[in-house]
């Protein structure tokens, strides 16, 4: 995992997990096709985000690893 730190306080930030309020995780869907038979079919590729809050200030960023 990479070590990210807060822009505003230059503090470290801890991951955390974010869910919807049904309780489903994030995705974020892309405008590129999957590769193989689901791209062929139209299906867009998901990425996961990977949110990281700052303990001090409360700043919250997602980051999706490519």
């Amino acid at each position: 995992m990479a070590t990210r730190r807060c822009p505003d306080c230059g503090v470290t930030m801890e991951e955390t997990t974010t869910r919807t309020s049904d309780g489903f995780e994030l995705h974020l869907v892309t405008d590129e096709p999957k590769e193989g038979l689901l791209g062929s079919l139209g299906a867009k590729e998901k990425l996961k985000p990977t949110t990281y809050v700052c303990p001090e200030c409360g700043l919250v960023r997602q980051y999706v690893d490519t």
